[in-house]
């Protein structure tokens, strides 16, 4: 509670201290979540620290999304249009209250107040109002008329029959054709933010305890880059997918939410690896919060070099994601001769590429090189994709391509064990 402060207040009573921090009595609201059995609880507290976990604006968009995505479009009505602004629009708050004196019915008329407003607005524009204003009271009742509709919503009334089947949750009905649609963009970066943030984000400055210029520095690719690469190499459902250097598992659990795949990870550190299965357990169960599906995830601790885990799954897989910008140049020539266990067509992601010139022309000093089996692609990233820094980039696909390279050495050798012209036959 020290690194948090108070946000709402009651604008009819200045002595309410409902809404201040307590180490116990701290201020809360519930959000009923799109699956059957479903609901959080988030503290009505803001950071002192604006770059700090907010969970004022972590419901609101959950909210907005949940309303966005999921209520079938003939029961939209009932929350209002979404609104474009949230929490983080706001620059300045807003002006304080007149006093009331301590034992005046200030609480009822704050509560005449409230039903008075959310009454003529819509209830997401009510949230979004108590939240510029501030308003606590006026928050917890348009909150508290939000989960009774998505609660009433999500267990319709049931047969008079007993014997008959329960009646299917309606904000499930979305998630249905998802299937073949995929993901939406919104549902997906919203489970991922809410993973990291009670998982990752209280450990951040542990993970930054590393050794700096070394193969163990600390980065992460951003969810947004991870949804690029994973679109890009068409990871499926029947996919399996290694993350060589996993960190935190960030990008294991986004491939397996994303595309429903196979996921697996192995990362040396041991406070980053002990957070990746926080962050694992943790999405599996917002998953099944938000009803949605997510393909089985494995995460080991060790060596990349020495698993026998790895090596077994290597010539299985169909992507591989090697974060090795920072990686020694020990250890990427280290990696290259595990790739020829790799199988055609399986594709090797890399922050660096793993070989000496892209798209070189053979020679006999390379011709023989283990890297010459790949077709590699660079690709850009834009600034904000990586944590280690904020300028742009570029990343390298390398695409198993044996039978192309078995042809051009072909045309290769032929071309160089041609007799030259006068020589002795």
């Amino acid at each position: 509670m020290k690194s948090y402060k108070t946000f709402f207040k009651n604008p009819a009573n200045p002595h309410d201290k409902s809404f201040d921090p307590h180490p116990t009595d701290y201020p809360v609201v519930e959000l009923e979540y799109p699956n059957g059995g479903a609901s959080e609880r988030f503290i009505l507290l803001a950071p002192k620290d604006k770059d700090h976990y907010n969970p004022i604006m972590d419901l609101e968009r959950s909210l907005f999304t949940i309303v966005e995505c999921y209520v079938p479009p003939n029961l939209q009505h009932i929350f209002g249009p979404i609104p474009t602004a949230t929490l983080s629009d706001i620059v300045s708050p807003p002006a304080s209250p007149s006093p009331s004196p301590p034992n005046s019915n200030a609480s009822s008329s704050s509560t005449s107040s409230s039903t008075s407003t959310i009454d003529r607005i819509p209830l997401l524009r009510a949230v979004q109002r108590a939240i510029n204003t501030q308003d606590g009271p006026l928050f917890l009742l348009a909150m508290d008329r939000i989960n009774a509709a998505l609660h009433a919503i999500k267990y319709p009334p049931v047969a008079a029959d007993p014997f008959a089947p329960a009646p299917p949750n309606p904000l499930m009905s979305a998630v249905e054709h998802w299937t073949d649609t995929g993901l939406p963009d919104k549902v997906l970066m919203r489970i991922i933010e809410e993973n990291y943030q009670r998982t990752v984000g209280p450990n951040v400055p542990y993970l930054r305890q590393y050794e700096a210029f070394s193969s163990t520095v600390y980065g992460e690719l951003m969810p947004s880059l991870a949804r690029e690469i994973i679109a890009v190499t068409g990871l499926r459902a029947d996919s399996l997918f290694l993350d060589l250097g996993s960190g935190v598992g960030n990008v294991v659990v986004q491939a397996s939410l994303q595309t429903g795949c196979t996921s697996y990870g192995i990362e040396l550190m041991p406070h980053p690896a002990r957070v990746a299965e926080d962050v694992v357990r943790q999405m599996q169960i917002r998953c099944r919060m938000w009803g949605v599906r997510v393909g089985a995830m494995e995460l080991e601790e060790g060596d990349m070099l020495k698993s026998a885990r790895m090596d077994a799954l290597l010539a299985k897989a169909d992507v591989v994601l090697v974060d090795n910008k920072v990686f020694e140049q020990s250890l990427n020539e280290a990696l290259r001769p595990k790739f020829l266990d790799l199988k055609e067509g399986a594709t090797v992601i890399s922050l660096s590429p793993f070989v000496s010139s892209i798209n070189a022309r053979l020679t006999k000093r390379n011709v023989d090189d283990i890297s010459a089996i790949f077709d590699v692609t660079e690709k850009p990233y834009h600034s904000g994709s990586v944590s280690w820094g904020n300028n742009g980039g570029s990343y390298y696909l390398h695409k198993v391509d044996r039978e192309g390279y078995a042809k051009i050495k072909e045309r290769f050798d032929r071309s160089h064990n041609r007799p030259r012209r006068g020589a002795r036959k």
